[in-house]
């Protein structure tokens, strides 16, 4: 069974909430992929995980295809591929999990501001919560997540 989480974000932006999830994801011993909706997202995302904060290194690439890609410990990619074996698998940008075969947990993030992507993820919601452990997460004004179902 694969543990999905879904995001919803209202008070603060994907850049700053995916730099502190995949951190989390890495101090746990697991290795991350991130699915963009476009190679421009990929590279503003690549952009934004370097520059996110002063005092952090988070280690990942964008995915260019060769044999390099197995290496890092977060890649960002633009389709389905996993090529660094992750465990974690990211959605973002409006990509939308289709299924959770193959991951211990899937973390689908969208924003609250962007009807399609709301409606997006309640069709997800709908075809994932089968046989997986699904979990729905809101931000409040102050950043905090509150687990809503």
């Amino acid at each position: 069974m694969t543990e999905i989480l879904f995001y919803h974000l209202e008070f603060q932006p994907l850049e700053r909430v995916v730099p502190v999830l995949l951190e989390k994801t890495l101090e746990r011993g697991w290795r991350a992929v991130v699915e963009t909706g476009s190679s421009e997202r990929a590279e503003a995302l690549d952009t934004a995980l370097w520059t996110y904060r002063d005092d952090s290194f988070l280690p990942h690439a964008v995915a260019s295809g060769d044999e390099f890609d197995a290496e890092h410990p977060v890649l960002i990619v633009t389709d389905a591929s996993n090529p660094n074996g992750a465990q974690v698998r990211f959605f973002v940008d409006r990509a939308v999990p289709q299924a959770a075969a193959g991951y211990q947990r899937l973390v689908y993030l969208f924003s609250g501001h962007d009807p399609d992507a709301v409606a997006e993820a309640r069709t997800a919601w709908r075809a994932l919560r089968e046989g997986n452990e699904v979990t729905y997460w809101q931000q409040d004004p102050s950043g905090r997540w509150a687990k809503k179902a």
